[in-house]
C-alpha cells in the first residue's frame, strides 16, 4: 500500500444521555437558535420533546423540522431550509435515522451557502461554508452519522447522493438510550446492514486501507456480540451501545472504504419495492459472498477467525446466513414480492450502480447480478 487517505468526524461523544447535554457543545459552537431536523414519528415516540427541554433549560431556542420521510425527497430539504430560515438558524442538530441525518447534513450546508442541489450532485462539487452540525442517530445501522454523503430521491425518483468532507457534523453524539424502543425488525435490518458497511469495507477492491480496516473488525466485534441479544431484550442497555458504537466504527470504515455489490444490487429492490434499505442489503448478502469468495476467501477468513471462528470463508459466509436467519425479518426476494419476471429488470437497473460496483473484488456483469437475485428469490 503506497498511501491513504482517511476522514472522519472530528469529534464524538459516546455516553447515556449525551442527547440532553447538547447545549454545552452547542454554545462552543456558537450554536444559540438550532434547527432540530427529525421525523414526525420520533416526536410523537416522545423523543424529541426531552432534548428541546433540556436545549431550552441551557438557554438556546430550538427550531423544529419532522417533516423528513423515509428516502427523503428534495422537497424535505427544502421545507427544513425554509423553516431554519424563518427562524433565524444558525445551527443544525440531526436527529434520528438515516433519512433525518442526510436532510441535516444538506440543511446546514445550504443555510451556510446556498447553492443549488443539481450542481453539487456526486464527488466533491459542494462549497462551504456551512453552518455547525450535530449528528445523533436513533438507529444503529446508516452510520450516516459519521459520513460525509447524503442521499435524496429526485423528482424522477431516481436516488442522487452529494459527497463531501463538508458533510462530516462536528459533533457525532451516540446516546444509546435513544435506541431502547426500536422495533425487533428495524433493530434487525439496521443491525445486519452495519455488519454488511464493515464486511464490504474490509473486502473493498479501491481505498481499503489499514485504518479501515481496524475500524471494520472492531465494528463486527461488537455488532457480532450484541446482535441477537438486543433481539432477545430490546431493553438490553448494554447491547445497545454496542450496537449504536459498532454502527459508527462501520460508517467510519465504509465511508473511506466504500461498499460494493450487496449494496448496488439492495438498490433496485429497494426502488421497485419500496423496502427498507437494511432489509435489502440483508436479502442480498450471502449471495453477494458466495460469489464474491473466489476473489477475497483470504480476507472472509480472517474476518471469520478473528469472530473466534474457524479460518475458512465458508464458515464466515455460514456465520453470516445463521445470524441473518435469527432476524425477525424477511429471509428471500419472494416474501417481498419479487418475482422470477422482475429479475431482468433489476439486474439491468443493478448494473448502473457502478460507483458502487467498481468496489466490488469481482467484476460482476449483468448475468452476474440476474444469477445472484435468482440464488436470493
Amino acid at each position: 500500500m503506497s498511501g491513504f487517505d482517511f476522514a472522519t468526524a472530528p469529534r464524538i461523544v459516546s455516553e447515556d444521555g449525551a442527547a440532553l447535554r447538547l447545549a454545552p457543545l452547542l454554545a462552543g459552537l456558537g450554536v444559540r437558535r438550532p434547527l432540530i431536523v427529525t421525523d414526525a414519528g420520533l416526536v410523537a415516540a416522545g423523543l424529541v420533546a426531552p432534548v428541546v427541554e433540556a436545549l431550552v433549560a441551557g438557554g438556546l431556542t430550538a427550531v423544529i423540522h419532522d417533516g423528513v420521510r423515509a428516502d427523503p425527497p428534495e422537497a424535505d430539504l427544502r421545507a427544513a431550509v425554509e423553516v431554519a430560515r424563518g427562524a433565524g438558524a444558525d445551527g443544525v442538530i440531526g436527529l434520528g435515522g438515516g433519512s433525518s441525518l442526510d436532510v441535516a447534513k444538506l440543511a446546514a450546508l445550504l443555510l451556510g451557502r446556498d447553492q443549488p442541489l443539481s450542481a453539487i450532485y456526486g464527488v466533491g462539487l459542494a462549497q462551504g461554508p456551512r453552518v455547525p452540525l450535530i449528528q445523533i442517530p436513533t438507529t444503529a445501522g446508516t452510520g450516516s452519522e459519521v459520513t460525509p454523503v447524503a442521499i435524496l430521491t429526485t423528482p424522477d425518483h431516481q436516488k442522487a447522493g452529494v459527497s463531501s468532507p463538508l458533510l462530516l457534523p462536528d459533533v457525532a453524539v451516540l446516546d444509546a438510550t435513544l435506541t431502547l424502543g426500536l422495533p425487533s425488525a428495524i433493530t434487525a435490518m439496521t443491525g445486519v446492514d452495519a455488519m454488511i458497511h464493515a464486511i464490504e469495507a474490509f473486502t473493498s477492491r479501491r481505498l481499503k486501507n489499514p485504518v479501515s480496516d481496524s475500524l471494520a473488525i472492531a465494528a463486527l466485534k461488537l455488532l457480532d456480540r450484541a446482535i441477537r441479544p438486543v433481539i432477545q431484550d430490546g431493553r438490553d442497555l448494554e447491547a445497545r451501545r454496542a450496537m449504536l458504537q459498532g454502527s459508527m466504527l462501520a460508517g467510519m470504515a465504509f465511508a473511506n472504504a466504500p461498499v460494493a455489490a450487496a449494496h448496488a444490487l439492495a438498490y433496485p429492490i429497494g426502488g421497485l419495492f419500496h423496502q427498507p434499505h437494511g432489509l435489502t442489503t440483508s436479502l442480498m448478502l450471502t449471495p453477494v459472498m458466495g460469489f464474491n469468495a473466489p476473489a477475497c476467501g483470504d480476507q472472509y477468513a480472517e474476518l471469520s477467525a478473528t469472530l473466534g471462528g474457524a479460518a475458512t470463508a465458508s464458515a464466515f459466509i455460514d456465520r453470516m446466513a445463521a445470524i441473518i436467519a435469527d432476524m425477525p425479518m424477511a429471509q428471500r426476494l419472494s416474501d417481498v414480492g419479487v418475482a422470477g419476471t422482475d429479475l431482468d429488470r433489476m439486474a439491468a437497473d443493478a448494473l448502473k450502480v457502478q460507483r458502487l460496483l467498481i468496489n466490488n473484488p469481482r467484476e460482476v456483469t449483468v448475468d452476474d447480478a440476474r444469477t445472484l437475485y435468482a440464488q436470493a428469490l
